[in-house]
């Protein structure tokens, strides 16, 4: 059982190695093309929301209430708000709702 661990630690360590390395190696020249430059650009954004969406909901007691917080930060965030602002009122949009649900 011990000796498994070290080949999936193996594979998984060759597998990122790879994924990290093989764009830089094959890709040497600028990339010119709207639609990959455009896809390449919001990879970042997507990532981190498909991270954090989940965590949002499962944060509360209630998914009601982490999906109100992501209701008030986004209307917040939208109409130009700092990100002090938009975290206040955040957590204070769960408080209130799981103080009287």
């Amino acid at each position: 059982m011990q000796h498994n661990v070290y080949i999936y630690i193996a594979v998984m360590a060759l597998v990122t190695y790879l994924i990290r390395t093989l764009p830089l190696t094959l890709v040497r020249r600028e990339i010119k093309n709207v639609y990959v430059r455009s896809f390449l650009y919001y990879v970042p954004y997507v990532t981190l929301t498909v991270m954090t969406f989940p965590a949002i909901l499962d944060a509360t007691r209630s998914p009601w209430a982490g999906l109100a917080a992501l209701g008030v930060g986004m209307i917040l965030a939208w109409k130009g708000a700092s990100l002090l602002k938009v975290a206040v009122a955040c957590c204070a949009a769960v408080y209130l709702l799981e103080l009287f649900l």
